[in-house]
């Protein structure tokens, strides 16, 4: 692991306060009428989209159901986002330390990608041909992730989608490998988990898919040497996809060495690796595998690449290309299955020249991670003054508590340290004292624009819920 971009701190004081759970109870009781009385406006424009009674619009109210998978009682509604800030219909002000889960990583609404929007809107949205900065962006793909040849998407969950029939087309095989607590957006295959007895299984939350996503898809404990050995030495793999680091269920960080062991072990079964670097972009310049000369063979990363507007990239290596090249020279020209007709449009080329040249950048990154570090060390403050039995878990500018001393190492031993009442808490007392984090596992993101006030604001802050909850 980079010293720069991963950091796994405790404490290692003895315990003394403890959650009280009577306190928790009645602490979010008094958070969720905090948070009714300070938002009129959105408690009536909720039921206005929906949400009850005969009123009809949006499904549950909101423009994507997942949206009411916050727990407020009912969500904010935006009218605003600037920088790390967010502005409700209320007006009520908040420090964002979400982002959009990641797709604001760069900062709302960057005056560079203002420029492109402008700049589209004076000159084109999509053609379906290339548009003036096609060269530069690919250039400056390749000049800061490695790999030599690209591909736009919409959306990471497409860009993994394509790069995976890619994988599958270039190797003849039909296989692919995932790790137990991965996400990779709405790819079918990928949405699977290890059941209580080791088996592949589809997620029991996954809607109405066409066919099992276990067909096709082995599923293997994170960090588990053995289990990666025995599965790909069958040959019948033709991509390991995963993310440097499992997110979306808590962060768990890979073992020191893990990494270049799937990518050793992949390449010697004649399989490859696909890294979707989405979430950890956070990670410094180039993502997690420049950090850590990975070498993937494809790599995917969407969200926050083109400073918020729907775009992902997608790239192969040379021996892909190669590969695609031979098996595309014997079938016949056509509809492939992989693009979309607003892939790689105006819009998108001119979002990216600007976020390429201007977001993504050495210094951009060096503000983050330096920001981040101020977070990372108040967090270990308060966890030390109350002696708590939490730790703080970070890859570069992305990091989460977890409420235990054990850094767990695979997906069901972060799901054993779950505990969504004490996350409800957090997330509701935050809201109200004029902080944005993630729902799930309270992630937070150090964004360009946060400042060091904004930390210690946000430290007081947790340590006056803390004060409330624990005896």
């Amino acid at each position: 692991m980079s010293g720069i971009s991963d950091s796994i701190t405790e404490s290692n004081k003895p315990l003394v306060k403890r959650v009280n759970r009577d306190l928790l109870k009645k602490f979010i009781a008094s958070a969720r009428a905090d948070y009714i009385a300070a938002r009129p406006k959105c408690f009536a424009a909720h039921e206005i989209t929906g949400k009850s009674g005969n009123a009809t619009g949006f499904l549950g109210g909101v423009p994507q159901h997942w949206m009411l998978d916050w727990s407020t009682p009912f969500p904010l509604q935006i009218k605003s986002a600037k920088g790390c800030k967010v502005t409700d219909i209320d007006d009520n002000e908040l420090i964002d330390l979400c982002l959009g889960d990641t797709g604001a990583m760069f900062g709302h609404s960057p005056e560079i990608i203002a420029s492109a929007l402008k700049d589209a809107a004076e000159n084109g949205l999509t053609t379906m041909l290339p548009s003036q900065y096609c060269a530069e962006v690919g250039q400056k793909l390749v000049e800061i992730f490695g790999l030599p040849y690209w591909q736009l998407a919409l959306s990471a969950s497409d860009a993994n989608r394509f790069a995976l029939r890619v994988a599958r087309l270039a190797t003849g095989r039909q296989k692919i490998l995932v790790f137990d607590g991965c996400y990779h957006g709405a790819v079918d295959e990928t949405t699977v988990y290890l059941d209580g007895r080791g088996k592949t299984s589809a997620k029991p939350s996954l809607w109405g898919s066409a066919f099992d996503p276990a067909i096709n898809t082995y599923c293997v404990p994170f960090n588990d040497k053995e289990e990666i050995y025995a599965t790909l030495m069958g040959e019948d793999v033709a991509c390991v996809i995963m993310e440097p680091a499992l997110t979306n269920c808590g962060i768990v960080p890979p073992k020191p060495g893990f990494l270049e062991f799937v990518v050793e072990t992949a390449h010697k079964f004649g399989t490859y690796v696909l890294f979707d670097e989405t979430h950890t972009l956070s990670s410094g310049y180039g993502g997690y595998c420049r950090i850590n000369n990975l070498g993937p063979d494809l790599f995917v990363a969407g969200k926050a690449v083109a400073g918020g507007v729907p775009t992902a990239i997608w790239g192969i290596s040379e021996d892909v290309k190669q590969r695609l090249d031979d098996a595309r020279a014997v079938l016949p020209i056509g509809h492939s299955g992989i693009g979309t007709t607003l892939g790689g449009s105006l819009l998108q080329l001119s979002a990216l020249y600007g976020s390429l040249n201007q977001l993504v950048t050495p210094e951009t990154y060096d503000k983050m991670l330096a920001t981040a570090q101020i977070l990372e060390d108040e967090l270990n403050k308060i966890i030390s003054e109350f002696s708590l039995d939490w730790s703080v878990i970070r890859i570069g500018a992305r990091m989460e508590i977890i409420f235990s001393k054990t850094i767990p190492q695979n997906a069901e031993e972060m799901r054993a340290l779950f505990d969504h009442e004490l996350e409800e808490a957090l997330h509701l007392g935050l809201l109200n004292l004029g902080f944005l984090v993630t729902p799930f596992h309270n992630m937070l993101l150090a964004g360009p624009d946060l400042t060091k006030e904004n930390i210690l604001n946000y430290a007081q802050s947790v340590r006056q819920i803390i004060g409330q909850i624990c005896d």
